[in-house]
């Protein structure tokens, strides 16, 4: 669905490669934005979300039963994430998750609300839910930096519902009204800031994206959604058993870091293998130019691969940020168990 703000003055439709084709990429200053985002406040068009709304009685207990997150007691105008994984506890889907006037509403990526939404009709048997697809009602804009509650509340009442997470906050309105409300924001004092600056902080903030951090192998545990998007005091989800025996009983075989490119001309793209020497080791995900940091981008290593290790990633040698890797906290405790149990 492209948005109606790419007509926006200044904005930059993004290259063919893009993951977000159908919003602007920047408005003239790619790493300005990122500043601005930084010490003041930015807007980032990310209308080109789906959105599924779940509505029903059964809404949270249902919900609750076939994702990773706890949702039973998620309150009126609470905010999470879940996932669905697959039986082997490969990752699927990735949503945020609002419940705001009797309904649950799942934020997803561009192009996942059909498979998301096939498979909660397949797992509705007698449950009182009706899920549906509400990208034609709700758009998503993100607002970026220290000063977004003295933007909102110049901005007022602009529909839908606020949603505050990890690093922004999103707000749904209307998708009718979503010019309206980008003219708002942009007059209560919000800076007009592109895919270019969003994905670059986000990849300096070490958060994944689904189907470009990820590939079909991907479980929770490589890629920080542990805490964020499940749950470990619950159960009885499908792929559930995965989480608890990588929780439990060892360590997952790969984990997300912080790559720095050597050259911002030779960059390589989401998917291609990162090699020592021979061998492949790893995969390229999000590939981003930082405002500071310059070239960077993020990767599935194997657990194996020593942070110090010269890298190469598609045509480009890289290196590993050691502050980007996630520390051993010593055995898992499942492991020790069956180890004092042994004898």
């Amino acid at each position: 669905m492209t948005s109606p703000l790419l007509e926006h003055p200044g904005a930059v439709p993004p290259p063919p490669q893009s993951p977000d084709p159908e919003v602007a990429w920047h408005y003239g200053d790619p790493l300005g934005e990122q500043r601005t985002a930084e010490g003041a406040v930015v807007v980032v068009d990310r209308s080109n979300r789906d959105i599924l709304a779940v509505p029903g009685e059964d809404r949270l207990s249902w919900l609750h039963t076939i994702t990773s997150q706890h949702l039973l007691a998620l309150g009126e105008g609470e905010h999470t994430e879940a996932l669905v994984l697959d039986l082997h506890g490969h990752v699927e889907h990735h949503a945020a998750v609002s419940h705001v006037d009797g309904t649950v509403w799942l934020d997803t990526e561009p192009g996942a609300a059909q498979g998301l939404l096939t498979y909660l009709n397949s797992m509705i048997f007698w449950s009182k839910v009706q899920p549906r697809d509400a990208t034609a009602e709700l758009a998503v804009l993100s607002l970026l930096g220290p000063g977004t509650d003295q933007v909102l509340t110049q901005a007022g009442e602009l529909g839908g519902f606020v949603r505050v997470a990890t690093g922004r906050t999103d707000l749904l309105v209307p998708r009718a009204e979503l010019p309206r409300a980008w003219r708002r924001l942009v007059a209560a004092g919000a800076a007009p800031a592109g895919t270019w600056a969003y994905e670059a902080l986000r990849v300096a903030g070490l958060r994944p994206r689904l189907g470009v951090d990820t590939d079909e192998r991907t479980i929770p545990h490589e890629v920080g959604w542990i805490g964020p998007a499940v749950h470990l005091d619950k159960g009885c989800y499908r792929g559930q058993e995965t989480v608890a025996r990588v929780a439990n009983l060892g360590r997952p075989p790969r984990r997300m870091v912080l790559l720095h490119l050597e050259s911002p001309e030779q960059v390589p793209a989401t998917g291609d293998p990162v090699r020592a020497g021979e061998r492949v080791v790893g995969r390229v995900g999000t590939v981003a130019i930082h405002h500071e940091l310059g070239p960077i981008a993020l990767a599935l290593l194997k657990r194996s691969v020593e942070p110090t290790t010269p890298l190469q990633a598609g045509p480009a040698s890289v290196s590993v940020d050691p502050a980007s890797v996630p520390p051993d906290t010593g055995e898992p405790p499942g492991r020790a168990a069956l180890r004092r149990l042994r004898g």
